[in-house]
């Protein structure tokens, strides 16, 4: 393919130089991923369930662990689509609600401040489990709406109540991002007659984005690993998908590590990179005095 003719070629070996060096400086997340927690996760189990398998009794008539497992894999996978499900859209809405928390904790009106901040440290230091019990057993478990009834499901509510935690720490960071910015900022844009709202949308907040991502992630990963916990209050995913598979295969013993190993490695799979990426982000973002 022939050179465009406006392109100098000067320009463009200067161009190549500077994305080589970037590529150098910030390598690919796959390429930087240590891959030896994974593998010693994976040797561990596989020892467990082997030492698991030699347990069997050896009757025909009863599956061996792996057999077993196997076999309510796609079960235990449906289930772990659920926590992913759960924790997209809590995300979702704790990263919407949190934003405007945040913008409240900022408010030039007192009572504004001061109830964003009550419902912030009400949610912040409030047990997870606490306020899952809350919504689930004190919301309704039906609603009407013009003579049409609807059922809402323990996971919507789950999801709800993990949202409301999740919610008030994003609060807090959108709080202290903002907080973060010099004051420069403010007094340039207040000379050039932006308002406040045209301050805080086209100036402050472009750039607290990179500041809020790094800890923003790192509350998805939370929230992620999470989701479990619903399994306690009736919802069946993951780890409730596996404990109705345990007990329809026989509540044997042998089948423990099996089904909760292959749980943790689902998790860690999802999660270990995205903690990785998020340590990336901080040392990329990171604010230097």
């Amino acid at each position: 393919m022939s050179r465009p003719p406006y392109l100098d070629p000067g320009l463009d070996a200067a161009v190549r130089q500077v994305h080589r060096r970037s590529r150098e400086t910030h390598p690919s997340l796959l390429s930087s991923l240590p891959l030896w927690p994974g593998c010693a996760l994976i040797l561990i189990l596989a020892a467990s369930i082997t030492a698991a398998e030699a347990q069997t009794t050896g009757d025909p008539g009863v599956s061996g662990p792996i057999e077993t497992l196997l076999q309510w894999m796609p079960f235990i996978l449906q289930g772990f689509v659920l926590n992913l499900v759960m924790s997209f859209l809590a995300m979702m809405l704790a990263t919407v609600f949190g934003l405007f928390l945040g913008l409240m904790q900022i408010s030039v009106i007192s009572w504004v401040r001061r109830i964003s901040w009550f419902v912030t440290q009400i949610f912040r230091n409030t047990p997870w489990l606490v306020i899952l019990f809350a919504i689930i057993f004190l919301s309704p478990s039906q609603i009407s709406i013009a003579g049409e009834t609807y059922f809402i499901s323990g996971w919507i509510k789950a999801t709800v109540g993990f949202s409301l935690p999740v919610m008030a720490n994003i609060s807090e960071i959108v709080r202290g991002a903002i907080r973060s910015i010099p004051d420069g900022q403010w007094e340039s844009s207040e000379s050039l007659a932006f308002s406040r709202m045209q301050t805080i949308w086209m100036i402050i907040l472009p750039q607290c984005v990179k500041r809020m991502i790094p800890p923003w992630m790192n509350w998805y990963a939370i929230l992620t690993l999470s989701t479990p916990i619903a399994s306690i209050l009736g919802v069946q995913e993951a780890v409730g998908n596996a404990q109705a598979a345990m007990e329809a295969a026989g509540a044997r013993e042998e089948l423990l590590i099996p089904f909760y190993g292959s749980i943790m490695l689902l998790f860690f799979a999802y999660i270990y990179p995205i903690a990785r990426l998020t340590t990336r982000l901080e040392r990329r973002y990171a604010v230097r005095i």
